[in-house]
Parts: structure tokens; sequence; C-alpha cells
């Protein structure tokens, strides 16, 4: 009874957004939010991507509350503008995804679908079934990694083009095997340095490709390449503002210290900034 009245919440809430969402966008609404487009909202949608992402890298569940409002919001404010248009409306978006939902997990809601299948087996049963879906709709035939988006982030891209490879078993066997890649990817980025030079196109094309292998590192490893840089950004974030205050503290400049006497600073900052994360 509880699970009933919370679902009877949410969409009466999801109701209310809808509303309050409409009335922005009235006539007698929001004169900043009747201005949006589709493509002026581009850079908020991916801006309250972002900010979800960090909530989810902080373990923050309040904040992540807060951010999961504003990103259903800019999907709603987005499919408000599309039925201002006569192109669909959010009711639809939520009928698709509902439908494309039951449809993929056979093994969930039609009874003559396979049970207790593994993750794996569920990624390519999942594959499976939109190729089919692509077929009987009479869509012209699509290669396995033709629908990641080349918008992507290229770390995230590089992730996800290996993933849906590996769907096929097109892969390193274990994680040590990608691990004598990246050596070999390093040996040929180091040749193309040293002899065509550091600004040479072979030696941005070698860089590519050993980025490349460390994104299939992180998948052996079962790590998310862009969680795991931005630990890394945050982490030389907070290494080098430590830096920056023991020298300002002292009345110096960063410019004027030697790289020596940086580092030395940068191996304190490494000890109390690991004390202050706990």
């Amino acid at each position: 009874m509880l699970a009933w009245r919370m679902s009877e919440q949410a969409g009466e809430r999801f109701q209310q957004l809808v509303e309050i969402m409409r009335t922005l966008r009235s006539e007698h609404g929001c004169a900043w939010d009747r201005q949006q487009t589709v493509q002026t909202l581009r850079p908020f949608v991916l801006g309250e991507t972002y900010e979800l992402l960090d909530a989810l890298d902080r373990e923050d569940y309040d904040d992540l509350k807060s951010e999961l409002g504003d990103f259903l919001f800019e999907a709603v404010f987005l499919a408000r503008i599309c039925e201002e248009e006569g192109r669909f409306s959010i009711a639809d978006s939520l009928q698709a995804i509902a439908d494309k939902l039951i449809r993929r997990h056979p093994h969930v809601f039609d009874a003559h679908g396979k049970a207790l299948l593994t993750p794996r087996e569920v990624k390519e049963q999942w594959e499976d079934i939109k190729k089919k879906e692509r077929g009987d709709a009479g869509e012209p035939e699509k290669s396995l990694l033709s629908g990641i988006p080349r918008s992507m982030p290229s770390l995230l891209r590089a992730f996800e083009l290996s993933t849906r490879a590996a769907t096929v078993g097109f892969d390193w066997v274990k994680p040590g095997d990608v691990l004598d890649k990246i050596d070999e990817e390093v040996r040929e980025l180091r040749e193309a340095v040293e002899t065509l030079g550091p600004k040479s196109p072979e030696a941005e094309e070698e860089l590519g490709d050993l980025l490349f292998a460390v994104a299939n590192l992180a998948r052996k490893l079962g790590v998310e390449p862009e969680a795991a840089l931005r630990v890394a950004n945050n982490k030389f974030q907070l290494r080098f503002d430590d830096v920056e205050r023991q020298v300002t503290s002292k009345g110096e400049r960063m410019r004027d210290l030697t790289l020596e006497q940086l580092e030395a600073h940068w191996q304190v900052a490494k000890t109390t900034t690991k004390d202050a994360n706990g």
C-alpha cells in the first residue's frame, strides 16, 4: 500500500512539474523560458548532467536528490518545446521508454522469455533485439558501433565503443593483455616523439591510441574512465591548491620557484591533503 501511494505521489508531482513548465512557456509566463529553443537548452542539459555526475561521485544524496530534479526539469523543458512545435509530448517520451524497457527485457516481462540471464547475456540480448527492431522498421542495416554518438566525450566514447565490440567477442582475454598493449603504445609514442617530433601528426595519433588502450583497461577493470579521471582531476586540484597556499603563505610567487622547490611543496601537499581526505 505504501509503495502504491509513493508511486501515486510521483505521478502527481511529475504532472505538477509538467504544468509548471507549461505555465512558464505560456504568454503570461517567463520571458526567458519562452525564448529558449532545443538548441539553446543544450549547454544547460550538459551542465545538469555533469552536476548530477558530480553528486554521484561525492555520494552526496541530498545533492543528488536536487540534481535529479534539475535533470528531469531539462527533459520536461525540451519535451514542452517539442509539444508546442507539434512533434511529441513528454507523455510520448514516457510511453516510448516504457515500451522499450518491456520489449527489451523479455526475460522479465515475457512469460516465454529466458529467465536468470547473466549481465553479459542481457546486454547481448538487448543488442539482438535492437537489431531486430531496426529490421522490422525497415531501417537500413547499421553497424554494431553506429549507435554510439560522436558527440560523447571522447574518453567515454572509447569506453562505449570497446564495450560494444566486446559483446561479439572482440576483446582482450584479461586486464594483463591490455597492460601489454599499453606498454606497446607507450613505446610507439616515444618513438614517434623522438624521431618525428612532439608536434607531429604521428605523435598525436599514437597518443590517441594510448588513450584508447587506457579506456579499454578501465573497462576490463570495471572502472568507468570518465569517473576515474574526474577523481584524478579533483585530487590534482586539491593538491595544487595546497601547494599554492604553502607558497603564498611565505610571501612568495609560484613562478619564481624552481621545479625542485615546487616538487617539495607537492610532496607536503600529498601528505596534508591525504590527511584531510580522511
